[in-house]
């Protein structure tokens, strides 16, 4: 199966199918500088393309829709009285289990909606430019179903959402194109940047396709270094967390095309930074305050604070309450940043951290905040380091992976450096807690001083 699909390079210009249309490979489509090795989808009889509908009354169980056959959509679970979200994989990947199946049953669990797990794999697993260019017809696939929809049940596009990954996201675009942006919204997780990044909307998941596109780039290349993903801003809002290239959490290093065989190294397509946008998505849902993403130029700017606190308007959540941003269709700068944390839920608040510190002067060392976490642990913080003064104030943007806001109690920790006095003692007096998703303020205060290595208590005041 996947040898017949993978040899369908057509030596024909053009190919068409039953109730789909035709597909040219004239450009933009292939035959230009990047897209030369594309050519002409393959069928969707050799990719066995299905749809799994995933509703409360089917549980942890699925319905085969057929786009080809009406009566299935009609003798299945699906309603017309709620909205519809499509989850699409893409290269390599497969709709039938993983996180496909694992986001519709969150999604139904959270919400009374329609899912549709789209499964595609047959055509995902050739080549990458093969299975790229199988995404036109996975896409008018996808449309045909939607306009059956419309068809038996007078359903609106507008309570349409689709979520694609890497390719699937473009999958989203073709959806749109055809369905002359009428989707309610389309979001993109880390769409696939080769033969896509810098090539006409057409060709590409863009702002046109829906009424409301956003995305999340998690794997973004810059050459030489190959990066899955693509960079430019390809919605309405565009989140970059952790800068939008590598993500904390994940070994697998990007690599240069100079360092390995194309081939080889896009059979690993599913490497942990690209999967991290669906993993963050999925827990967006969960968690949507831990999310919180800030207009910004760069990454270095955010880092450096220029960006904080959110602006008047607000900040947008990435993920899955993206759509609830109110300026989502009307801001200039379409790029947004945040941390994430290195593990699962990935949940990280943004906070400006004051410190002021009573005890000695020109002690070394370094002074952290603590916070504890869910499990009991405390988690560390370095607010400040070097020559430490009584009666100075030092602070520091700082992603914490439990929300401070909810802290009945920090600590206050400092070690000392080699050759400072162990009689040397330390205290904070006040710590000022500047929330960054509105401005907030909040102080805790201590009493006293303490030794190297041992917490200090402060309490709200």
């Amino acid at each position: 199966m996947y040898l017949t699909i993978c040899l369908a390079c057509s030596l024909a210009n053009e190919v068409c199918y039953k109730d789909l249309g035709c597909f040219s490979d004239k450009p933009p489509w292939s035959g230009i500088p990047g897209r030369k090795l594309f050519g002409l989808p393959a069928s969707p009889e050799s990719m066995n393309i299905s749809f799994l509908l995933f509703t409360r009354e089917t549980g942890n169980l699925s319905q085969k829709l057929l786009y080809t056959e009406k009566s299935t959509v009609q003798n299945s679970y699906f309603s017309p009285l709620r909205k519809t979200r499509f989850v699409i994989h893409g290269f390599t990947s497969t709709g039938k289990y993983g996180w496909v199946v694992e986001m519709c049953l969150l999604l139904v669990k959270v919400e009374n909606i329609n899912c549709i797990a789209v499964d595609w794999e047959d055509g995902a697993k050739c080549t990458y430019f093969t299975a790229a260019s199988n995404i036109r017809v996975l896409g008018a696939v996808t449309a045909y179903l939607i306009n059956t929809l419309a068809k038996v049940y007078h359903y609106c596009p507008s309570k349409i959402h689709l979520i694609g990954h890497s390719l699937g996201a473009h999958t989203a675009g073709e959806v749109g194109r055809r369905l002359r942006g009428t989707g309610r919204q389309f979001s993109g997780l880390d769409p696939a940047g080769i033969g896509f990044e810098g090539f006409p909307d057409m060709v590409r998941l863009d702002p046109s396709d829906a009424q409301f596109v956003d995305v999340i780039h998690t794997n973004a290349g810059k050459f030489p270094t190959i990066g899955f993903g693509m960079f430019n801003a390809t919605g309405d809002l565009d989140f970059y967390p952790n800068g939008g290239r590598v993500m904390p959490g994940c070994d697998d290093k990007n690599t240069t095309l100079v360092e390995t065989d194309f081939d080889t190294e896009m059979e690993g397509v599913g490497n942990c930074h690209h999967s991290r946008s669906h993993e963050y998505y999925r827990y967006s849902i969960l968690f949507p305050g831990g999310f919180v993403a800030y207009p910004c130029e760069s990454y270095e700017s955010f880092q450096e604070g220029n960006c904080f606190p959110c602006p008047r308007e607000g900040c947008p959540m990435m993920g899955h309450y993206a759509d609830r941003f109110h300026n989502k269709l009307r801001n200039n700068n379409p790029k947004y940043f945040l941390d994430t944390a290195p593990k699962k839920p990935f949940t990280s608040w943004l906070y400006n951290i004051s410190v002021k510190l009573s005890g000695m002067t020109g002690v070394k060392g370094e002074m952290d905040i603590a916070f504890q976490m869910k499990d009991g642990k405390t988690k560390e913080y370095q607010i400040g380091s070097g020559s430490l003064n009584q009666g100075q104030t030092y602070s520091k943007l700082i992603s914490v992976e439990i929300n401070p806001v909810k802290a009945s109690r920090v600590e206050f920790i400092w070690h000392k450096k080699i050759f400072t006095s162990h009689w040397a003692k330390l205290g904070a007096e006040r710590v000022r807690l500047v929330r960054g998703k509105d401005g907030h303020e909040s102080f805790f205060c201590g009493n006293g001083t303490a030794t190297h290595g041992v917490p200090q208590i402060l309490t709200p005041c």
